[in-house]
């Protein structure tokens, strides 16, 4: 296993992946140093900013075990917002759910089960057999709903992923990335967090057998929430745990570990480190208009641009360095603008180091001018020029 510590330079970390167009590219130099990591890959992360604190192999393919379940919750999270499942929906057990080896809810061959119950046994339990019947509901086949699982993973660009089954039983070709982890941990947790829920409860009990949550640190540290736990014998013991702390959450991957105390412990320390050494910082809300700029050949003089979603920036908590900003916009610009056309950027920066480009998007459309308006900005391009 691999114990060295991430060695810091000028820039902590560069973001080794950009799921989301927006994430916090680095993190300036805090003369830190994470804590030594006994596993085969680890990932800490900020989930507003998607700033990367700490990272040791977070491209390298591992298998992922029963961490294969987040992907396949994330789909029945996502069926039960659109509304195609409902949490009391009566869900069939086929023999093939039934049969499931390993960890297990304990479910009865041809009964009905409701589809709550099968989310609890699935992610409290860790039951593939409960997996395998949610895969079977809303797929109509386990191999079906693999195919989706693979084409969702694609669209949040995990792109060192590959599923062959969904509960994370071994196989050849299945596999993941911390990184890929960590897109989809907070995908999940941004976008269904009235179902994330179930991931920090700490027990469940069906057919009158109640079955603890293997996520120790449920059990250690109040501000965990989550998330999940993988074990096979050729994966090793790997742990997704995230909390949350006066605002402000992290996500931690650990894979491969020796121990179940062992992965909670790597976790625990990574959790720690960040939360001592870090704070993040809302810049702008959703929709804070930045720049006016004048727009020529159109009734309308100017346009506004906005920073259309919220930017986070992740910082060290001593130092005192201030952030910078750089707002770059054209001087102007012809009609038409479409709203939410990337018409500039702004960049952060702190000591020297960027910390990122975001788009700026026009606030609103603006159309064509009349035969006036046309000829006015005509004259007035031309008068610029000079």
């Amino acid at each position: 296993m691999n114990k060295h510590p991430v060695i810091l330079g000028a820039i902590l970390l560069m973001a080794s992946f950009m799921s989301f167009a927006k994430d916090q590219q680095a993190v300036t130099n805090i003369n830190v140093v994470p804590p030594i990591i006994e596993g085969k890959s680890w990932l800490l992360i900020d989930n507003d900013s998607g700033a990367v604190l700490s990272a040791g192999n977070p491209d390298m393919q591992i298998e992922p075990a029963s961490l294969t379940k987040l992907m396949t919750a994330y789909i029945v999270f996502r069926e039960l917002a659109e509304g195609r499942q409902s949490l009391n929906d009566m869900v069939f057990v086929s023999e093939k759910a039934w049969r499931m080896k390993g960890s297990r809810m304990f479910i009865k061959v041809n009964s009905r089960v409701r589809m709550e119950d099968l989310i609890k046994g699935m992610i409290i339990q860790s039951g593939n057999d409960a997996t395998v019947a949610l895969a079977e509901r809303i797929a109509g086949t386990e191999e079906s709903f693999v195919a989706l699982m693979n084409k969702v993973a694609a669209d949040l660009g995990m792109k060192g992923t590959h599923f062959v089954n969904s509960s994370g039983m071994p196989d050849e070709g299945h596999l993941t990335t911390a990184v890929d982890l960590a897109i989809l941990t907070r995908a999940l947790i941004n976008q269904y967090p009235e179902y994330y829920k179930y991931y920090s409860v700490k027990e469940f009990t069906w057919n009158k057998i109640t079955q603890g949550n293997r996520n120790l640190l449920l059990y250690r540290d109040p501000t965990v929430d989550g998330v999940k736990t993988g074990h096979t014998k050729s994966a090793g013991y790997s742990l997704i745990g995230s909390a949350e702390r006066e605002g402000m959450r992290l996500i931690a991957i650990v894979t491969g570990t020796d121990s179940k105390l062992k992965r909670a412990e790597m976790v625990q320390n990574l959790l720690n480190f960040g939360f001592r050494n870090y704070i993040t910082k809302k810049v702008y809300p959703a929709g804070k208009k930045i720049r006016n700029i004048d727009v020529y050949k159109a009734a309308s003089n100017t346009v506004s641009v906005e920073s259309a979603d919220s930017i986070y920036l992740t910082v060290p908590r001593r130092g005192g360095a201030e952030i910078k900003q750089t707002v770059t916009v054209p001087a102007y610009v012809i009609a038409p603008v479409n709203r939410g056309q990337v018409l500039g950027d702004i960049e952060f920066s702190m000591q020297g180091t960027s910390l990122g480009k975001y788009p700026l998007t026009a606030v609103a459309e603006i159309p064509e001018g009349g035969i006036v308006d046309q000829m006015i900005g005509t004259v007035m391009l031309w008068v610029a020029d000079f």
